[in-house]
């Protein structure tokens, strides 16, 4: 498996199977796992989900830009959501990632976008969440959060269990809305763990310590339904309203486990990714989960462009195809 695992996350760094992903467009299955291109159609999924008693945090896909008018134009789209949100009083939050608006370019050119999305969502009175990304980039991240959270009240970011410097993270923000991930990055032995049960386990204690110190909001982003389980009858025992917490799922999977939580009177938050960036973000979700792969091969081995792999949608199909060969 963590073979399997890291093949996937090559695949997610091979720039020419993600440049030809958006000359594809969501076919071959990949609007099973992504909200749309456009914010209009994305807006159109975000009622949906809601209609279902669930909130969504929306992710405008597209990381580690490296030119300043890209990085300004992604932040354009991110302003764009956000105000057709409000226009359409939805209940949803932004997920950034800010690799994609500058922090690969510039610092100080990253924290004035932050800043103005950031200004902006608190105009609409909503929450953004700063993704953490690899650890290359969890410095500045950390800098950045704590920049805006003097400045801000609006703001939160995303502990990863693998990483060694997640457990003092929790106490640092104990009173911050913070979302609990297990980590979809390959990263060193020297700063990661490396074992599924070692990472599980991390998650597991580091919501249960945010749960019981400080004020923070915890959103637990897991699909385990062991987990899932262990956390509630934690909450149980302690006595933990359910105003503060809330369970986060990623968009297209497990959908009935989603509805069942909602109908035990638990919060579900959907994190729902948009844009035609989704190859690098779809690889990482098959690296954390495997079996995923199932949602996309269904389609991909039905089109023409499987037959005959003569176009740039062929060369992402070819790609995926032969993750089917490494999953036998």
């Amino acid at each position: 498996m963590p073979l399997l695992r890291d093949i996937f996350i090559a695949l997610s760094e091979n720039d020419t199977l993600n440049d030809a992903s958006k000359k594809v467009g969501l076919k071959f299955g990949a609007s099973k796992v992504v909200a749309g291109i456009t914010v209009e159609d994305t807006i159109e999924r975000i009622k949906d989900i809601n209609a279902q008693g669930m909130s969504v945090s929306f992710d405008n896909l597209g990381e580690f830009i490296t030119e300043k008018t890209d990085a300004l134009e992604e932040k354009n789209i991110i302003l764009e959501m956000i105000q057709a949100i409000g226009d359409k009083g939805l209940d949803a939050s932004a997920s950034i990632k800010l690799t994609q608006i500058g922090l690969h370019i510039d610092y100080d050119f990253c924290l004035e976008n932050i800043r103005e999305i950031v200004q902006a969502a608190k105009m609409q009175d909503m929450f953004v969440n700063i993704d953490m990304e690899n650890y290359a980039s969890y410095g500045d991240t950390i800098r950045i959060v704590d920049t805006l959270n003097e400045e801000y009240d609006n703001v939160g970011t995303v502990l990863q269990s693998y990483l060694f410097t997640a457990k003092d993270d929790v106490y640092k923000y104990k009173d911050n809305r913070i979302r609990f991930v297990k980590g979809a990055y390959k990263e060193s032995p020297q700063v990661a763990l490396q074992e599924k049960e070692d990472i599980d386990k991390a998650l597991e204690l580091l919501i249960r310590l945010h749960l019981t110190n400080g004020s923070g909001f915890t959103s637990i982003a897991t699909h385990d339904h062991n987990i899932i389980e262990n956390v509630i009858e934690f909450i149980k025992e302690n006595d933990i309203p359910n105003d503060r917490f809330e369970f986060q799922m990623l968009f297209g999977f497990r959908k009935e486990l989603q509805r069942e939580l909602v109908e035990r009177g638990y919060n579900v938050c959907v994190y729902i990714p948009f844009g035609s960036d989704w190859y690098a973000y779809f690889m990482r979700r098959l690296a954390e989960r495997p079996q995923n792969i199932n949602l996309v091969l269904k389609s991909i081995t039905k089109s023409p462009t499987f037959k005959t792999g003569a176009t740039a949608a062929g060369t992402v199909v070819a790609g995926l195809a032969l993750l089917k060969l490494f999953k036998k």
